[in-house]
């Protein structure tokens, strides 16, 4: 599939669940129609205190396999970046962290879940957030304008990964974080069954082996990177997604299980070399 088919693809299914939470419904992660397909995913990754501060809708229309806002360890007064944000729930969460001295962006390429993601703002009240419409591929902002990129497994659904991570480095300030959550591979799967199980783990899903992630990031520029496991999928979670994929579950399960895992990622941009203008340096 091209990059152009994927993106379509992605943008398809994400406007579907945008307008199915619209509906009164709530958005599903994984392959089958019912919230049950993808609760191993989905479930339980924002508390009571975060869920009940913010608009129904954006929770029911999270389709996140982590919670990026929680780990990113967001100060006062940044920038941050939500790439492919949705019906922005880790947008506004963003929001609040860095308050009314700081900003918080989100980026997607649906003009439903903008639509909707503009109308949670409205109904949470709050005013320190912008909706920018764009591919995570081609960010529509200055170089060197945010302090912290999240995303909320989004990136494992590009086909050009590499373009994503060299966009992120561009706009980030020097010293500048990456932090996001993300599908991730550990070890060697069966072509044929990861395709299977990425469309299960993250509706259209490219995950990355976890030493491609580290290599791609590092290609991109990043230093200080770490892949932090939040979250294994074992074989007895997609049961019942194997079988009705045509798989045996008794045969697929051990080639799978705690191979797919949600993480957190987390990269630095390297800071700006400081000037010297003391006696003997820079030509004094």
């Amino acid at each position: 599939m091209s990059d152009s088919n994927i993106q379509e693809a992605v943008k398809q299914k994400y406007g579907q669940a945008a307008k199915h939470v619209a509906a009164g419904g709530t958005a599903c992660c994984g392959g089958g129609a019912e919230l049950s397909g993808c609760d191993p995913i989905t479930r339980n990754l924002y508390d009571d205190a975060q869920k009940s501060a913010l608009p129904a809708e954006a929770v029911a229309a999270s389709l996140g396999c982590g919670n990026p806002t929680a780990l990113a360890k967001l100060q006062p007064g940044a920038v941050v970046l939500d790439l492919g944000s949705g019906g922005g729930i880790d947008v506004l969460l963003s929001a609040k962290r860095v308050g009314p001295t700081g900003k918080a962006y989100g980026l997607d390429m649906t003009d439903e879940m903008l639509a909707l993601a503009r109308e949670n703002q409205k109904k949470a009240g709050i005013q320190n957030v912008e909706f920018l419409k764009g591919a995570i591929e081609n960010i529509p902002l200055p170089e060197n304008t945010v302090d912290v990129i999240i995303s909320n497994c989004v990136i494992n659904l590009s086909g050009d990964k590499d373009r994503v991570l060299a966009e992120a480095f561009r706009v980030l300030k020097p010293g500048g974080r990456l932090a996001v959550s993300d599908v991730v591979v550990r070890g060697e799967v069966p072509s044929n069954i990861r395709k299977s199980m990425e469309l299960w783990v993250g509706c259209i899903a490219g995950a990355l082996e976890e030493r491609e992630y580290t290599e791609k990031l590092a290609r991109a520029g990043f230093h200080s990177i770490e892949i932090e496991p939040t979250r294994v999928y074992k074989a007895e979670e997609a049961r019942e997604f194997l079988s009705a994929a045509g798989l045996d579950a008794d045969t697929v399960g051990p080639q799978i299980d705690g191979k797919f895992v949600s993480a957190f990622v987390r990269a630095v941009k390297p800071a700006a070399k400081a000037s010297c203008c003391a006696p003997g340096c820079c030509g004094n």
